[in-house]
């Protein structure tokens, strides 16, 4: 088990904690501040999905007139953790 810790940027949430297995498959999403509701339920989807679906998934989402989200935050945690 891996554990990724990620400080966001451009979010109101301010650092996304990450556990992945060694098959590349999520375990556990932990966001520190943010819309508790919506860092719950994106951590809950993605739980159990490989890296690159993820990726594939949040990459690009923005949030209101911010160039970044939540969920775009986590996939360039996890593009950061796959090509390192």
């Amino acid at each position: 088990m891996e554990h990724i810790t990620y400080t966001t940027k451009g979010t109101c949430s301010r650092q996304i904690d990450i556990d992945v297995n060694e098959d590349g498959i999520i375990e556990l999403v932990k966001f520190t501040g943010g819309c508790s509701g919506n860092t719950q339920g994106v951590a809950a989807l993605v739980k159990g999905m490989h890296i690159d679906d993820a990726i594939d998934r949040l990459a690009g989402i923005k949030c209101g007139p911010r160039s970044t989200s939540c969920p775009d935050q986590l996939s360039q945690a996890l593009s950061g953790y796959k090509n390192k």
